[in-house]
């Protein structure tokens, strides 16, 4: 009859296999779980918060007091027999630690990797974030310099149009001063000259008029000289009264009425001067013919030459 061997019984070489198999199935296990908490720390950790909803409601009413009458106390039970004393459990030879050991380890291993990454990710992020502040401070400062270059040439364009519209007002100012001073001249040229010319005007024509006088005085002095030596002068004229006539005669000279408009106070003397005038009909023409007159004024007096 075969008898069970104890694990102590059993050949070294078969113990030592099936350890190494039981070692790397708690192995695997051990990493599956660690990897089944990091998983479920890591989505726990992403979760987002779920809102609480909190309902308030008010107390209950207070209920009418009730009295409640004592119950009877029940006889305590029989103690319970002790139970037998347990055989002793047999001696089980303890696994061997070192896989868990190495699992314990690797576990560690890969927390410290996965807190470096988180590490690195979290300061690769700050430094994402550091260069985007960076990078739009030095956008923002770059614009402010953009804006204020932009201001300053905008102020300088300005200056430089108000000073071109100062240079073009003075020179604007400067040809109507110039235009203006140009035009008075020309105005006060054309008032002298019109002036120059209105004095030789009126120099011709008073010279003209003064000629024109002359020729006439002398075409009336001859017309007096001829009608003088016709007239037969009474004795005894009291001194060398005047006598005025008005004769009306025709272009050819021929006298057609006399006419006494002032006496000498000497009839005789008039009378003579009347029969003078119209026996010296037809009377001299003027030259020019232009000076003559159909209307006439003779002054006569005795002692006229």
């Amino acid at each position: 009859m075969a008898t069970l061997a104890s694990p102590r019984d059993r050949p070294p070489r078969a113990y030592g296999v099936r350890g190494k198999w039981t070692a790397l199935a708690l192995a695997l296990f051990v990493n599956l779980l660690f990897v089944g908490v990091l998983v479920f720390s890591v989505s726990w950790q992403n979760r987002k918060p779920e809102a609480v909803t909190a309902e308030l409601y008010a107390p209950p009413p207070p209920q009418p007091r009730v009295e409640v009458k004592p119950e009877p106390t029940p006889p305590r039970p029989a103690p319970e027999p002790k139970p037998a004393p347990k055989p002793p459990e047999p001696v089980v030879e303890k696994p061997d630690t070192r896989a868990a050991d190495i699992a314990l380890k690797a576990k560690r291993e890969e927390e410290r990797r996965l807190q470096e990454q988180a590490e690195r990710v979290q300061r690769e992020r700050e430094q994402r974030q550091q260069e985007e502040l960076r990078k739009k401070e030095e956008a923002r400062k770059a614009e402010e310099k953009h804006q204020a270059e932009l201001r300053e040439r905008q102020a300088r364009q300005i200056e430089t149009l108000k000073a071109q519209a100062a240079r073009e007002a003075q020179m604007r100012t400067q040809a109507e001063r110039e235009l203006a001073m140009r035009a008075q001249a020309e105005r006060e040229s054309r008032m002298r000259a019109q002036a120059e010319q209105e004095t030789r005007a009126r120099a011709e024509q008073a010279a003209a008029s003064a000629a024109r006088n002359n020729a006439q005085a002398r075409w009336i002095d001859q017309i007096r000289s001829r009608i003088r030596g016709y007239i037969n002068l009474p004795p005894d004229i009291p001194g060398n009264p005047e006598a005025i006539f008005d004769v009306v005669q025709l272009p050819t000279g021929e006298i057609i009425d006399v006419k006494l408009r002032k006496s000498s106070g000497v009839h005789a003397y008039d009378d003579a001067v009347q029969r003078a005038i119209l026996k010296a009909s037809p009377l001299p023409k003027p030259v020019p013919a232009d000076l003559f007159q159909r209307s006439l004024e003779l002054h006569f007096r005795p002692l006229d030459q």
